[in-house]
């Protein structure tokens, strides 16, 4: 039996081919920070055209930019805020569990929440290398996760640790780059 056919995004040099003639790697689509993909000042509201762009978000390897990436081609894109967004919340087994709006879910990682000036709570996501933002209903199904440590600030409390709730002190990233911070 063959295996699946090669994309010529699995082969190693991928991301450091140059683009089509004519074309270049830069793009004007911005995800902004309610999590709405524009291009060229037009928001994009085709739904399985921004579950695809949702689905496409990567760093690049050599310099840490997103990109949108469907394994044939590449394209650097304009992040305002975080990279993804946390649309649900539920608890599974004295865990959160996140449903990000890429269509993956992955459990909270209590150490990385932080909060922004406005009350907007993000968390560290995919390994880490990435915030997501949480939607307010999502932030709303994080009560049960929220207490106060020994000293009155705010905490995740999970499995019985508790785990201070962080300032989030990054700016919004709305450079052309996206770089990480």
């Amino acid at each position: 039996m063959w295996g699946s056919p090669m994309k010529p995004g699995d082969h190693p040099d991928f991301f450091r081919l140059p683009p089509p003639p004519g074309r270049s790697r830069e793009s004007r689509i911005v995800l902004d920070g309610l999590g709405r993909f524009w291009n060229e000042g037009r928001l994009i509201e085709h739904e399985a055209m921004t579950a695809a762009f949702a689905s496409w978000i990567r760093r690049h390897p050599d310099d840490g930019r997103y990109v949108l990436t469907n394994g044939y081609d590449w394209t650097y894109f304009t992040v305002e805020d975080a990279a993804y967004f946390v649309r649900h919340v539920e608890e599974r087994e004295g865990q959160a569990i996140l449903s990000l709006f890429d269509g993956t879910e992955e459990a909270l990682d209590p150490a990385g929440v932080l909060i922004a000036p406005d009350g907007v709570l993000y968390a560290r996501v995919k390994g880490g290398d990435s915030e997501a933002r949480l939607s307010p209903q999502a932030q709303a199904a994080m009560v049960p996760f929220v207490g106060e440590d020994a000293a009155g600030n705010p905490c995740i409390e999970v499995r019985g640790q508790k785990f201070p709730i962080k300032p989030r002190e990054r700016s919004p990233a709305g450079s052309r780059a996206g770089a990480p911070s």
